[in-house]
């Protein structure tokens, strides 16, 4: 608990009321949804009109599903998705088709997945990969060189030696190094969040900024338009450019339906001076610290980077900043930091939605089928596709030991339920799952043989797999490994171990609710 000094910290813009739902009814975010439900009822008339329609041209409506579903079967879906959307259409066979083609239309997202790839191509060899290191890795693990090489595909992800990385395990931890290494800036602060909401962990960073500003220091801030349905008012950005502050919200909310909402900027960057980097589960929040209690005890897990691996977090988030920007200029802020002499290999990578390329599982995989004797995994959500389900459940059924820590307390009863539909399946193969008794679970930390790790905003869900922008820091015998092994075994101390009578703890309702929606799992 914070002592009542600390609550007259920080800075804050908002009046009371003035941000979240409560502000919805007083400002353009009720125009927004009117209009959106507006074309939502529109666009259902319509496919309802073609719905009463078509059965009237010699049964074209099972013709038409037919085909669908034969379409569909050879389409490079996600073969989960397949059958999700086969589902829909053999219900709704016109209604489903439309609503088929308008989300893999692309409508609305198509220019930023061209800037991306744009961008992507520009930046290819700015980062380039010292062979000297990659030929190091492979001579020590041969198979963590090939993943390596796998990440760095497009050529802007290399992995690094000469990089300290530290753990933190909560995120009030991490909060308070990152108030002390903003104070040490002298050149720029970048910052890509999730989520951004007024309260002490925000205020404090705030007024640090504010400050730094003023010393001549270039600030940014980008961060999920979603917040503004929830967290800021649209006109946030404006507030912190008054003090100097550049921001950014990414896809901001607009009164038009589009599939570009579908895609969400979900990394969690803080680079400072080009020298340290942070990254992980941690928003910019009052409940990643537990100043607030929504769910419990809040559990979530950071990594700060020093040394020549921070280059890569700060050319991930000056793409995803330069998206809307004509002239980037990237490499001044590049290359910045110094060597650090350090133990292990180090690689921060990023996963784009709009490219197929689905980084982030592919890396999670990987560990499940390369491990030797355990995976420790932490995630909030557990809503698995088929490949994924099948990889845990082989790395079990081979003799690796397979654990799960998910959370006690959900913030979202969807999700809650989904997660508990995997569960019976997955223990059968010998994966051992728990659920964190004092409240919720939002790391998102894979642990390998005590010599791999991943900590990042990867989540196991469609989300974060197919839909969202993520990142994380992939790392090979790092000598924090031994601290989030640590970290994993306390946490695991004050969890309950879950058996096939107590997964769904007597609920009446999650059971049939998870079944129902697990249906539609991968449209969520």
């Amino acid at each position: 608990m914070q002592n009542s000094s600390e609550e007259s910290r920080g800075m804050k813009l908002l009046k009371k009321g003035q941000k979240g739902l409560v502000s919805v009814i007083f400002s353009r975010t009720l125009l927004i949804i009117l209009s959106l439900v507006l074309q939502v009822f529109i666009l259902f008339m319509f496919f309802h009109w073609f719905q009463n329609l078509l059965p009237h041209f010699w049964g074209g409506s099972l013709l038409f599903s037919t085909a669908m579903v034969i379409y569909l079967i050879n389409t490079e879906i996600n073969p989960t998705a397949k059958l999700t959307w086969m589902v829909i259409i053999m219900l709704l066979p016109v209604f489903g088709c439309l609503l088929f083609f308008y989300t893999q239309s692309e409508i609305g997202h198509r220019a930023v997945r061209g800037r991306v790839e744009q961008l992507i191509t520009q930046t290819g060899g700015i980062l380039p990969q010292n062979e000297n290191i990659r030929e190091e890795l492979k001579a020590e693990a041969p198979e963590c060189a090939q993943l390596s090489t796998y990440i760095n595909r497009n050529g802007c992800q290399p992995v690094y030696k000469n990089t300290e990385v530290k753990f933190f395990s909560l995120g009030e931890d991490m909060w308070q190094e990152l108030l002390t290494q903003l104070e040490k800036a002298e050149s720029f602060i970048f910052l890509e969040y999730f989520i951004v909401d007024e309260g002490l962990m925000w205020g404090t960073v705030l007024e640090i900024l504010a400050r730094k500003v003023k010393e001549g220091v270039d600030v940014r801030l980008l961060y999920d338009g979603t917040c503004e349905f929830t967290t800021l008012p649209h006109d946030y950005p404006e507030r912190l450019k008054k003090l100097g502050i550049k921001c950014r919200m990414f896809a901001p909310v607009m009164p038009m339906i589009s599939t570009h909402y579908n895609y969400r900027d979900h990394r969690k960057i803080a680079v400072i001076d080009g020298k340290v980097a942070f990254n992980g589960g941690v928003n910019l929040a009052d409940e990643y610290i537990n100043r607030i209690n929504k769910y419990g005890h809040w559990k979530d897990t950071a990594v700060m980077l020093k040394g020549e691996a921070v280059s890569s977090f700060t050319l991930m988030f000056l793409q995803m900043w330069n998206i809307t920007e004509k002239n980037p200029g990237f490499e001044k802020y590049l290359n910045l930091s110094e060597s650090v002499n350090s133990h292990g290999f180090v690689q921060p990578f990023g996963d784009c939605p709009l490219d197929g390329d689905k980084v982030g599982e592919r890396v999670y995989m990987d560990i499940l089928n390369t491990a030797s004797n355990y995976v420790y995994i932490m995630t909030p959500y557990l809503i698995l596709d088929g490949e994924l389900e099948t990889a845990l459940k082989f790395a079990a059924e081979r003799g690796v030991k397979v654990r799960l820590i998910l959370p006690g307390k959900s913030d979202k009863a969807a999700a809650y339920a989904l997660a508990k539909t995997h569960y019976r399946s997955l223990m059968k193969s010998g994966i051992e799952i728990y659920e964190y008794t004092p409240g919720f679970v939002h790391a998102k930390m894979f642990l390998c043989d005590d010599i791999e790790a991943v900590v990042g905003t990867i989540n196991l869900d469609y989300r974060s797999l197919y839909h969202h922008f993520e990142c994380a820091t992939w790392m090979y015998d790092t000598d924090c490994i031994e601290d989030i092994e640590k970290d994993f075994e306390l946490t695991l101390e004050k969890c309950r171990r879950v058996t096939p009578d107590t997964i769904w703890q007597g609920s009446k309702v999650l059971k049939p609710v998870g079944y129902l929606l697990k249906a539609v799992a991968p449209l969520m």
